[in-house]
């Protein structure tokens, strides 16, 4: 069976999450029309909430100054709290699992600084093939730091649970850091499986959720996880730069690391006292103060998730993304290879195209020049996000519309 643009709008108009689109500030091409906008897997767009929660912030600030601290209607000194307390139902962790701060790669850093523990016997790290190269960065850098050879002491692995068994048996894994969802692939991991088999072989489970995060739904707590992070502009349209999640296992409590006065208890926090009293929970991880305009931008865009609801966010993103698939795998079997898995199970919101014949990149130029924003990866990924909060089935239709004649224009 054809599918058809009646088709797209059919499904648009039985779709319950379509109100939403209206809830995001949609990019415009020169023509006054909103953009194909595919690429909420690498900058989600900004909430028309955000604009009055951001205002609010410098309000204060310009009737307070330092005073808004305590005295700003959502005063600043927690101001983190009630916005982890909001995310921690997303990832699956009770609220004191669950802190704001800093950036990703930074709470990865400090989360391996508390986690990996290296010993003459168990040091090694696993990490995905295809992983996100700051993590590659950041996990050579921690092996350096502890006067390991990287080229010894980090192992690349498949993303499968089978795979990442071959490389437990040894028992000299310390660490498995792996991504929840693959950026370059879309793919998203067995995480309950492949935790559970890195703590059987004696090893600590982290997870890199920076495209897992507002995309799939996440059980950390029931999964055993040990830490997680993830950032906050990519699903969860916290905006540029947006501050980053973490959890940690509430049986980690007595796990700390690297420390600085935020992380102290606020009951005496401003007491100044000489020795450290870590806060409750994995706030006990924060630094220094956070920047409370990036907060109010995840604060705003937290709504529309609560509103919606995971269940019903996943629901529409299995959909939408299947439909994407079929018109690709429909329109252009000899021309396009799909990267993400097949089976819904195992993917988020994302394919990851490859045009054949080495047209790749010509065609994501094609696309760009013709009111498609999607998302290049080298070496030859075109990667395509069709975010059920604000992307639209018709959408996923005039994308494949508009592949198809970029890809003909080579011929």
């Amino acid at each position: 069976m054809t599918l058809t643009l009646e088709d797209a709008l059919a499904r648009d108009a039985a779709d319950p999450l379509a109100p939403f689109r209206q809830r995001f500030h949609l990019p415009k091409g020169s023509d006054g029309q909103p953009l194909i906008y595919l690429t909420g897997n690498s900058l989600g767009l900004q909430p028309v909430e955000t604009r009055a929660e951001v205002l609010s912030v410098l309000d204060d600030w310009a009737a307070l100054g330092v005073e808004g601290h305590f005295k700003a209607r959502d005063r600043w000194v927690d101001y983190h709290r009630p916005i982890a307390d909001r995310m921690a139902p997303f990832v699956g962790a009770r609220p004191h699992e669950v802190t704001v701060m800093n950036s990703l790669t930074v709470n990865l850093h400090l989360l391996m600084a508390a986690f990996y523990r290296p010993t003459a016997e168990r040091f090694k790290i696993v990490i995905e093939e295809h992983a996100f190269p700051s993590d590659r960065y950041a996990v050579r850098s921690h092996l350096a730091w502890r006067g390991l050879d990287p080229d010894v002491a980090l192992i690349i692995s498949d993303t499968t649970p089978e795979a990442v068994a071959t490389h437990l048996v040894a028992g000299d894994v310390a660490l498995v850091l792996l991504g929840g969802v693959n950026y370059a692939s879309g793919q998203w991991l067995d995480m309950e499986r492949i935790t559970r088999m890195a703590h059987d072989a004696g090893a600590v489970m982290g997870w890199d959720l920076a495209h897992a995060a507002g995309n799939v739904p996440l059980e950390l707590h029931a999964w055993n996880v040990d830490f997680a992070a993830w950032c906050s502009y990519k699903y969860l349209n916290a905006g540029p730069g947006g501050p980053s999640g973490v959890f940690v296992h509430e049986r980690n409590a007595a796990q700390t690391g690297l420390t600085g006065w935020w992380g102290h208890d606020l009951d005496d926090r401003f007491t100044m006292p000489d020795a450290f009293r870590a806060a409750r929970g994995a706030d006990r991880f924060q630094l220094s103060n956070p920047g409370i305009l990036g907060l109010a931008g995840l604060k705003a865009s937290l709504t529309a998730f609560e509103e919606a609801g995971m269940a019903v966010l996943r629901a529409k993103s299995t959909e939408l993304t299947a439909f994407l698939e079929a018109l690709v795998t429909e329109r252009l079997p000899d021309d396009i290879r799909i990267l993400t898995p097949r089976d819904p199970d195992r993917r988020g919101a994302q394919l990851s195209l490859r045009v054949n014949g080495g047209r790749g990149r010509r065609v994501f130029e094609h696309l760009a020049a013709n009111g498609v924003v999607c998302d290049w990866r080298e070496p030859d990924i075109i990667r395509a996000a069709p975010v059920p909060l604000y992307n639209s089935f018709r959408d996923a239709y005039v994308f494949v519309e508009r592949l198809t004649a970029a890809i003909n224009s080579l011929l």
